[in-house]
């Protein structure tokens, strides 16, 4: 029986790990790629921001960390995620302090990238990572808190139902506090560009918000699965 036990934890260890390591890693790919903005064309013409959306770069890494999150809360519990949030956050400071230690750092002539380009695109990374860290630390634990409060209310169903109001009411914190002090504060964006910002990358995300859903349960069945096997075979 302890022979059993032995090679069927790392399983559920890698399960675990992975999720979290999925969050943390898009969470640091977000701050990095946030600073270049993209125009998303549109099949119709949206009353704000007409036939053209503007969204940051980093919506893709960091509408996986809501996925990553809520994976995360559903297998593990409100606990395990609040410490995964706050240890992720810490990250976020070990990022900004690489940062300037790689700007700061001399350059030798042999680099293929000059040094002005480089400290101008990681400096802009700055004032990401100031909008993100209390976008995140304002969303995330509110979509933790949603998502485990919708839980008890449905004891346990409708796992759609809780993670759609989650991410959504949780990505619309998330947007208009990032996006107002990462390009309105730090870098000057204009209220009209900012205002299109906000509404574009909203939208982008309700839009992921819905198209992740079948890839929680996905994720959650998978590792439930694994959890079912390795009880039995500890038996």
């Amino acid at each position: 029986m302890a022979s059993e036990h032995s090679t069927t934890e790392p399983a559920l260890g890698v399960s675990q790990m992975s999720l979290a390591a999925l969050f943390v890693t898009a969470l640091i790919t977000a701050q990095v790629t946030a600073v270049k903005v993209l125009e998303v064309s549109l099949p119709v013409s949206l009353p704000v921001t007409g036939e053209v959306i503007l969204v940051p770069a980093a919506v893709f890494a960091y509408a996986l960390t809501f996925f990553a999150s809520d994976c995360y809360t559903e297998l593990y519990g409100k606990r395990a995620a609040q410490i995964l949030i706050n240890v992720a956050f810490v990250m976020n400071f070990v990022l900004l302090a690489l940062l300037w230690l790689a700007i700061w750092a001399p350059i030798s002539p042999a680099s293929g990238v000059a040094q002005d380009p480089f400290a101008d695109t990681l400096a802009a990374s700055t004032g990401i990572v100031a909008g993100s860290l209390l976008a995140y630390i304002v969303s995330q634990n509110w979509d933790v808190v949603v998502f485990h409060r919708i839980k008890s209310y449905t004891s346990g169903r409708s796992l759609w139902l809780r993670n759609l109001l989650s991410t959504s009411s949780s990505q619309f914190l998330d947007t208009v506090i990032f996006i107002t002090v990462a390009f309105y504060i730090f870098q000057g964006f204009a209220l009209e560009t900012v205002f299109e910002l906000i509404v574009g990358q909203y939208l982008f995300k309700l839009l992921l918000a819905g198209l992740d859903t079948p890839f929680v349960y996905l994720a959650v069945g998978v590792v439930r699965k694994l959890e079912r096997e390795s009880a039995a075979k500890t038996e």
